[in-house]
């Protein structure tokens, strides 16, 4: 089968933003228009396509990425639909990795909130192109311009509108567009299919053209010959504006920004348009690098096409109740059929491509070959996880890892029987495969078994998956907030080991100095002895012996923050062995941390509330209460927004509380913010 849409016609995006600024919505919108839904499904109704977990229909939010390809004038668009809840920014970390673009949505109303803020900085990490769509434009308080400027305020980026908005809230009637200089108005009996092109009434054409004047200054910014022409007096077509915005989208340089209403199904076929005519494809990204697996400092480039030699990364792992193990890939180069054979590369080992799946939301579709630009999923893969690089054999390359958020949230977990404590472990080890931020381990002197998760609706969502989809009835504890140790002095430490493991004679000896690093920078070993005095394999046992110490501190938490330098060792050459040194690195860093004494670290979450203008005193003095520092009060329309800092273990049951104190017309968000000093108690 050789390859239906050339792959300068496929867009591979994410649609991203915070909870509740209607991604989902939008994403059903955009398959009902290109013709791939017949009927429209809705969030609040758990009728919405991409949402088809039941815990995602219960609770009207996006839990999991969902994958949907749709056609749009010519066009192949595969849609990722990405969740908004802080809990689950796993999910948005591994799409961005993979995809080329993305539509960041913003509530008018909201503007730019805490969520919004986490996935636009994953986005410049990844170095994805976006263009902006300002959704609910027909709410009470929505506001056009408040959110291009919250957008260059707090996320440093560049708006710059195409399209405008006729009116706003009840008044909001449809949408200007700056490049055609047309009014376009849609059909609501309909569902918004038909739509009419109109001339700019009289009302808003000296605000249109003030904004398409700006628009156009500052688009032939990005082309020397075409702002000469336009300082000439010159008109510019509307076909070199659209090819200026395509080219300040893939350098990044601007935000190109539409808006509508998709409940009110107004304003997503322009969205689609934007997609097709300023994201990239996978061909304009000129070139994938990876790292040779020998000797990371050297690069190696794939190109975009079929012809080069088969890479692809691993972004996701899920469990199909049909097919078992699912490991979705994005290939970067050359193509896949069923029956080869594969590499992944960081272990090692070999893997057999018995199935290739295209992957509508929960549906399949198998193929018989996969191409360069293609998300698809293969079944039954023995050794690869998320993060891992798959290539053909004689072809290997290293794409960089996906970086994924730290659990800061504990709780204890057991089986109802003893018969099923043996499944759990079992399914725990498979549900945290598909989610990194999901981990599970033995407390050593309680002996109970410890999940940890980002938040507490994630691990809620966990436990509610092992009840009802694989059938393991558990009991669980109060969540606990997962602390931090660290050190305020330095020290140096040796340490010596010999002794008997195994009918061998181990030895090892090493000298050590630690000292505080800056918060938030994590660990770092630096190695100082020679190879020269000691070969690599011994050094790096003893660099994995003191990374190892740093898991559990004198206070039981994990050590963070800290530098080590392995300084010395006095044992002989041909005497030391990797377990000596190993064990050795492991007692000076233990004895080091016992002597200096360790320092509590506690999560601190940013928290923003949205609150009637009434509640305002109740709900600032509730966070005070709480350990929190309100940093900003904003009034927007009759809501006031509240952004504060708070320490994790003080906002356990808060939502009931806020509810309470306002009446339950106040809602809030939380996002992991840092680690500090915890207060003395």
């Amino acid at each position: 089968m050789s390859r239906q849409i050339n792959i300068e016609n496929t867009r591979n995006i994410g649609v991203m933003a915070h909870i509740d600024a209607g991604k989902t919505t939008t994403t059903e919108r955009m398959l009902f228009y290109s013709g791939y839904l017949h009927k429209i499904g809705e969030v609040d109704d758990g009728t919405a396509f991409m949402d088809w977990m039941e815990q995602e229909k219960e609770r009207g939010i996006t839990i999991t990425s969902a994958s949907i390809p749709c056609y749009w004038k010519g066009h192949l668009i595969n849609i990722i639909d990405t969740p908004g809840h802080v809990d689950f920014t796993a999910e948005v970390q591994r799409s961005l990795r993979v995809l080329d673009g993305a539509i960041a949505v913003f509530c008018a109303v909201g503007g730019v909130e805490p969520q919004t803020e986490t996935v636009w900085h994953q986005a410049d990490e990844y170095n994805v192109p976006r263009i902006a769509y300002i959704n609910k434009m027909d709410r009470l308080g929505a506001d056009f311009e408040r959110v291009l400027g919250t957008m260059r305020e707090k996320l440093g980026a560049n708006p710059i509108p195409i399209f405008f908005p006729m009116g706003a809230e009840d008044s909001f009637k449809g949408i200007i567009d700056l490049i055609e200089f047309k009014a376009i108005t849609f059909d609501n009996s309909d569902f918004g299919v038909s739509f009419e092109l109109l001339e700019v009434p009289e009302s808003y054409k000296e605000k249109a053209s003030l904004l398409q004047q700006a628009m156009i200054e500052s688009l032939v910014e990005l082309d020397e010959t075409l702002m000469m022409k336009y300082l000439d007096g010159e008109a510019i077509s509307k076909e070199d504006l659209r090819g200026l915005v395509r080219k300040g989208v893939l350098n990044n340089s601007i935000i190109p920004v539409l808006c509508g209403s998709s409940l009110k199904n107004i304003g997503v076929q322009p969205l689609l348009d934007a997609v097709t005519y300023y994201l990239p494809s996978p061909a304009d990204i000129e070139e994938f690098v990876g790292f040779d697996p020998n000797d990371t400092s050297l690069s190696i480039i794939r190109k975009a096409t079929d012809d080069e030699k088969f890479s692809s990364l691993a972004f996701k792992t899920t469990t199909d109740p049909f097919v078992g193990k699912l490991t979705y890939i994005r290939i970067y180069s050359g193509k896949l059929s069923v029956g080869e054979s594969i590499l992944n590369v960081g272990e090692n080992k070999k893997e057999k491509v018995l199935k290739i799946i295209k992957m509508e939301s929960n549906k399949r579709l198998e193929l018989k070959e996969a191409y360069s630009g293609d998300i698809v999923a293969l079944p039954s893969l023995r050794f690869t996880k998320t993060g891992d690089t798959l290539t053909e054999l004689n072809g290997a390359l290293l794409y960089e890892n996906i970086k994924f958020s730290v659990p800061v949230i504990n709780q204890a977990i057991e089986a109802k029987t003893l018969a099923d404590q043996d499944k759990l472990l079992v399914v725990l080890e498979k549900i945290s495969d598909e989610d990194p931020t999901l981990k599970y381990s033995f407390d050593e002197e309680s002996g109970q078994l410890i999940l940890s998760g980002v938040g507490e609706l994630h691990l809620e969502i966990v436990v509610d998956r092992l009840m009802r989809e694989f059938k393991i009835p558990v009991r669980v504890g109060k969540p606990q907030v997962s602390y931090r140790e660290t050190i305020t002095a330095s020290m140096k430490q040796e340490a010596n080991f010999e002794n008997v493991i195994a009918g061998k004679n181990q030895f090892g000896n090493v000298q050590i100095e630690i000292s505080p690093n800056d918060r938030g920078k994590g660990i770092e070993v630096i190695n100082e002895i020679s190879e020269k005095v000691l070969n690599s394999m011994i050094l790096k046992s003893c660099e994995n012996g003191v990374k190892e110490a740093l898991n559990i501190g004198p206070q039981g938490y994990p050590i963070e923050d800290v530098v080590v330098k392995i300084l010395s060792t006095n044992v002989e050459k041909d005497k030391v062995t990797e377990i000596g040194m190993k064990i050795a690195g492991s007692l000076a860093v233990k004895e080091a941390t016992r002597s200096l004494g360790t320092q509590l670290l506690e999560p601190i979450f940013k928290v923003e509330i949205t609150s009637p203008n009434e509640y305002l005193g109740e709900v600032i003095a509730d966070i005070n209460s709480r350990r929190g520092r309100v940093e900003n009060v904003e009034q927007r329309g009759v809501q006031q927004f509240i952004s504060a800092k708070a320490p994790l273990s003080e906002m356990f049951g808060y939502v009931t509380k806020l509810r309470s104190v306002s009446q339950g017309r106040a809602s809030y968000s939380m996002i992991f913010s840092h680690y500090e000093a915890a207060e003395k108690r």
